[in-house]
């Protein structure tokens, strides 16, 4: 069912009911949320939606380098001197930025190996994409190349540092084309309790030019209020997902991005080159130049592994598996 709902677009996708067969059938997938239920004191069936207005108020937890004396923090760690000095260079911006470019951190010939690996899974029907056409989900659970990719301590060393937590491995993505995705958060779809302990990791499969759709950003926007479903009028009730709630979360973020003027930054980033961006931090696809152009790109989303995951927009716990 899972495989379908993410194949297939459609009214059936607002209703909430469906969610929950579909948490029936995954059961075992939900052993996290449960404890984590468990934890934070949240008496409520993990078969059922939930969304932000459903936890507790009571949480004062902010990621360390969140709070108002975060770069101070950073430098003064003994975990940052670790690093070499172009990441701690990198690291040292993420408390006003909300990102961290690593440049050059996979190899022309692991870059190779994925994208061939992404076309021989798409070739083989192993993979598809999902209902936006754009997107390959989930293909790590297929290859163990792609496996070992995502898992890069590389990247996960530095998520773990940023967030002062042991992050996992959620998600993959894997795009051929740009997105194209207006500005968002992606705390709306993958949402902590408490907020901010999710991180993303963005890798270049290919040049990234002006006329292929590049990654966009917004530095500094992740210090802006979480958009949450109470924050705006998305046109749910306790049945159905509203018609319209993304694009009534689209302008809201419009709005915000509008009357903080941030900067729009294209990440015209060379082919192994990785951004990882704060969990709030505004980012989209900007519009190709040229149509369907090509543009290898692999996202990985990880979640702290001791906080609740779930999903805002569609007010759902996140399925998650114990071992990958």
């Amino acid at each position: 069912m899972r495989k379908w709902l993410d194949r297939y677009y459609g009214s059936l996708r607002k209703v909430k009911f469906n969610y929950v067969l579909l948490n029936l059938f995954n059961l075992r997938k939900l052993r996290h949320a449960r404890r984590m239920y468990r934890k934070y004191g949240i008496t409520r069936s993990v078969l059922l939606p939930i969304s932000s207005a459903d936890l507790p108020r009571t949480s004062a937890d902010v990621p360390w380098l969140d709070r108002p004396d975060g770069a101070q923090a950073m430098a003064s760690a003994p975990a940052f001197q670790r690093f070499d000095a172009a990441t701690r260079e990198a690291l040292s911006h993420w408390p006003e930025r909300g990102y961290v470019i690593l440049r050059g951190l996979f190899s022309p010939e692991e870059v190779a190996a994925i994208n061939a690996e992404v076309d021989r899974l798409i070739r083989e029907k192993v993979v598809d994409f999902n209902f936006t056409g754009r997107k390959v989900m989930f293909a790590f659970h297929h290859s163990q190349l792609l496996r070992t990719a995502v898992h890069d301590r590389r990247i996960l060393d530095v998520m773990d540092f940023l967030l002062g937590k042991r992050m996992q491995v959620f998600q993959s993505i894997n795009f051929l084309t740009g997105s194209e995705q207006a500005a968002h958060s992606d705390s709306i779809h993958m949402t902590t309790y408490p907020l901010g302990y999710m991180s993303a990791a963005w890798i270049a499969l290919e040049r990234m030019t002006p006329d292929n759709g590049p990654l966009i950003y917004h530095p500094g926007s992740h210090k802006l209020p979480y958009l949450l479903n109470g924050s705006y009028d998305h046109g749910g009730n306790r049945f159905v997902i509203g018609e319209d709630a993304y694009a009534r979360y689209e302008e809201a973020v419009d709005k915000a991005v509008a009357e903080g003027r941030f900067d729009r930054v294209e990440f015209l980033a060379q082919p192994g080159d990785v951004l990882i961006w704060h969990a709030n931090l505004l980012h989209g696809g900007k519009r190709m130049t040229v149509p369907n152009a090509s543009r290898k790109s692999m996202v990985i989303h990880c979640f702290a592994d001791d906080v609740l995951c779930y999903h805002e927009l569609t007010q759902r716990a996140a399925l998650m598996d114990d071992h990958d």
